[in-house]
């Protein structure tokens, strides 16, 4: 039975392995109950890789082809071309800790669209949104970075 908060703790110490830019993330497969693979922001090699994206490539290059048993966690609320792209790649569950009204209030440039608006705005699939689980410990961890 998986455990949101245990999963965030993972997705935290992922994180830690990027101090400037914490964004980490944990792709988890509810079936097996086990995490399948990790993302870390790398977007200063590569503006788009922000931890989510990294971790939806990492999974599509292990050629594993089934999504919808999948759920996201993530130590930042997904920006909206993340959230658009777990939309496309079919994964069905978020849960993230820090919110990107936190995140803009300690100073990170965030476009002001939540998870949730994205989510609802794509008609065509559905994506639950849990946000908040380990928001202390992952609100640290942006807090920690001089902006």
């Amino acid at each position: 039975m998986m455990d949101h908060e245990s999963i965030m703790r993972h997705a935290i110490n992922v994180a830690k392995r990027n101090p400037r830019a914490p964004f980490g993330t944990v792709i988890f497969d509810a079936d097996s109950d086990l995490p399948m693979v990790e993302g870390l922001n790398r977007s200063s090699e590569n503006p788009l890789l922000h931890g989510e994206m990294d971790a939806i490539n990492r999974y599509a290059e292990s050629g594993r082809d089934r999504w919808e048993h999948l759920i996201l966690y993530t130590t930042a609320e997904p920006c909206c071309m993340c959230q658009a792209a777990i939309i496309w790649a079919g994964i069905p569950k978020v849960v993230f800790g820090t919110s990107i009204q936190t995140l803009t209030e300690l100073g990170w440039n965030q476009f002001q669209i939540t998870a949730k608006k994205v989510a609802n705005a794509a008609g065509f699939a559905n994506c639950d949104i849990v946000g908040g689980v380990l928001a202390p410990e992952c609100d640290q961890l942006f807090q920690s970075v001089s902006r």
